[in-house]
């Protein structure tokens, strides 16, 4: 019996061994089980977190993108007031500038003529080409209302003086720039210092350029600012090509007079003749502008290629970034690629 009895408790022994491993390997999977789903629990929930995060940091995003778009589309006039503010110097010689005129109509005298000459135009695509030159330029709030057109705009700029020092300066900033250079007027009273006059003689016409040579290394074009006596002067435009001609510097007549005699010279030195076909700022109404451009597109549209020519008045810079769209039908091109 004692025998028995030791058998029996050894075999309950090894049950409750057994019992005792199987239900820790339950509670161990259970455990196992239990914990998998709260870590997944929060992996998920941690999850959810982040593509909140996520969703409202895109949300963010755009709004800022929106508030840059708004910033862009800041009105232009707006935009140089500002810049205006920053530099009460540039303030007052712009107010200088506005004061002596209001438009471009210091700049032609009488009739001007109405149809240019035929070009030899080399076409770069299927669209007809527009440049736009923009004279005047002379103070870091032009430079900078012009820049933020984002637009291929040359920019024509007056030798420096006393009351705008910094224009060669600024130009030089520049990768293509013009210079505008002023020419005698037959009755435009407040002339520019150092104007190119009808009895100038070879040298000092000669040495005038070589300064601004000089002053802009860059130059590869000059227009002139008023000049209808000048132009007007078949002599005086001959000793003006010479010095240009030796420079290497292009020659661009704004077409202030009818009878100006610089396609005669320029057939003489068998050179191109480039003449402006519409200023877009003879009067200072911001809709006369944009009419001006329509125009101006209409041109180059019917004639291959047009040259317009404005000036820095916020109006004028309104009137183009109004009048983008129209551009579309058109290569808008700086002078340098207009032939």
């Amino acid at each position: 019996m004692s025998r028995r009895k030791k058998t029996s408790s050894k075999k309950q022994s090894k049950i409750l061994i057994y019992a005792v491993w199987i239900l820790a390997v339950i509670a161990v999977f259970l455990g196992s089980f239990i914990a998998g789903y709260y870590i997944g629990h929060d992996s998920a929930k941690k999850e959810i977190v982040q593509k909140a995060q996520a969703k409202e940091q895109k949300k963010a995003s755009m709004l800022k993108k929106l508030e840059d778009m708004d910033k862009k589309e800041l009105d232009i006039n707006d935009r140089l007031k500002e810049v205006l503010k920053k530099d009460s110097k540039a303030v007052v010689k712009e107010q200088e500038s506005v004061a002596e005129y209001e438009d471009a109509s210091h700049e032609v005298e009488g009739e001007v003529l109405p149809i240019p000459p035929k070009r030899e135009i080399v076409k770069s695509s299927s669209k007809p080409k527009l440049a736009i030159i923009i004279d005047d330029v002379s103070v870091r709030a032009q430079v900078d209302a012009i820049k933020s057109l984002n637009l291929p705009i040359t920019m024509s700029f007056l030798p420096p003086s006393k009351h705008r020092p910094n224009s060669h300066t600024l130009a030089s900033k520049e990768s293509f720039y013009m210079v505008h250079l002023p020419m005698e007027a037959k009755s435009f009273t407040k002339e520019e210092p150092f104007t190119l006059k009808v009895d100038d003689s070879q040298e000092i016409i000669t040495y005038r350029i070589a300064e601004i040579k000089k002053l802009f290394p860059k130059v590869k074009y000059i227009n002139n600012h008023t000049g209808s006596k000048f132009t007007s002067d078949e002599n005086a435009v001959k000793r003006l090509i010479y010095a240009l001609d030796k420079q290497n510097i292009n020659f661009i007549d704004s077409r202030t007079i009818g009878n100006t005699k610089v396609p005669a010279v320029m057939k003489n030195y068998g050179k191109k003749y480039i003449s402006r076909d519409i200023f877009l700022d003879h009067e200072f109404d911001k809709e006369y502008v944009k009419g001006q451009i329509k125009k101006a597109v209409a041109y180059a549209k019917a004639h291959g290629s047009a040259i317009a020519i404005g000036h820095p008045h916020s109006n004028t810079i309104l009137a183009i970034d109004e009048s983008k769209k129209l551009f579309a039908d058109v290569e808008l091109v700086l002078i340098e690629r207009f032939y």
